[in-house]
């Protein structure tokens, strides 16, 4: 079972949403055990290449990460999912020393997978928090051991989930949790050509589709709505001002929707848009410069050249 929504700042955000315009969902509604599962059957298509990316550079580099980061440490991840992609990098970190780890997910389903992915490694103690990504990071800052060093993973490039100045607000928001000596790795999908962009987010089997659509049938599961997915249809779009891919639910008819669990009925018209999710590119140094106006250093910055991925490690002043 996932983290719910019934939490009242995603209630006001999800009613805030849809009565405004245009209609939107805020990213959390994608993510209960169902989607968390979709998305990682998306991870697999060959047309989505930033987790490979992200694992490769893993791969490549984690015994110079490993290098650049003390020993014990507790590890946090945001958004840890089923920690598949983590395992190399825990793997590197407990040859120096004990690691404790401490996933972050919204999704339960997600965290037992982490747990039983990650929880047999050498040297590796697990601790799981199930929440939201900033919750969660206060929970885990609350939690670490006297005298140990912190280390935050925020992978797959979940910090394109905002807009640009959000995302500079939430890495600021993770640095006011820290010491000075902590660190940040913190990857980010860099921009590529359109289509290779439109293709990773509409994939020809559907899956992408299906894990969009099943944020609908969360809110009719949690919420006691009636949406009926058979009339909406997924879309992917790219902004090329804003380097932003958009994924999108597109009402195929004038319809009525009743929320229960929010006492509205939200009314689309036919070829009407709920936007549900934001996905920016980055440039290269982009992160790294974002870092350093609220508080860190680059200490290193890798680039997987098959998928255009960037990771940077940040630590805080």
């Amino acid at each position: 079972m996932s983290a719910g929504l019934h939490q009242p700042r995603i209630l006001e955000a999800i009613r805030a949403g849809l009565t405004g315009a245009p209609k939107r969902l805020p990213v959390e509604c994608l993510y209960d055990d169902l989607g968390s599962a979709l998305f990682e059957a998306i991870t697999l298509l060959p047309e989505y290449g930033l987790t490979r990316a992200d694992r490769r550079l893993f791969e490549r580099h984690a015994g110079e990460l490993a290098a650049l980061t003390p020993a014990p440490l507790d590890v946090v991840e945001l958004g840890s999912g089923s920690g598949r992609k983590t395992r190399v990098l825990l793997e590197h970190l407990a040859a120096s020393g004990p690691v404790r780890y401490l996933p972050v997910d919204v999704s339960r389903g997600a965290l037992e997978d982490c747990a039983r992915e990650t929880g047999r490694l050498p040297g590796v103690t697990v601790l799981p928090f199930e929440a939201l990504h900033i919750d969660g990071m206060d929970r885990a800052a609350a939690a670490r051991r006297d005298g140990i060093p912190m280390l935050v993973l925020f992978l797959g490039s979940n910090i394109g989930n905002f807009d640009r100045a959000e995302a500079r607000a939430f890495l600021a928001r993770i640095r006011a949790a820290l010491r000075p000596g902590d660190a940040v790795l913190l990857a980010a999908d860099l921009d590529k050509p359109e289509g290779i962009l439109l293709a990773a987010y509409d994939d020809p089997g559907g899956v992408t589709a299906a894990f969009n659509l099943n944020a609908l049938g969360r809110l009719n599961r949690e919420l006691g709505a009636d949406f009926d997915l058979r009339r909406f249809a997924h879309q992917a779009r790219y902004d090329r001002s804003e380097r932003r891919i958009e994924m999108h639910l597109v009402s195929t008819r004038h319809q009525d929707v009743r929320l229960e669990g929010l006492d509205i009925e939200v009314t689309f018209g036919e070829g009407e848009a709920l936007w549900t999710e934001s996905s920016y590119k980055f440039s290269p140094g982009e992160i790294a410069r974002m870092g350093g106006e609220v508080g860190f250093r680059c200490a290193a910055e890798w680039t997987d050249g098959e998928w255009p991925f960037n990771q940077t490690l940040l630590v805080a002043r």
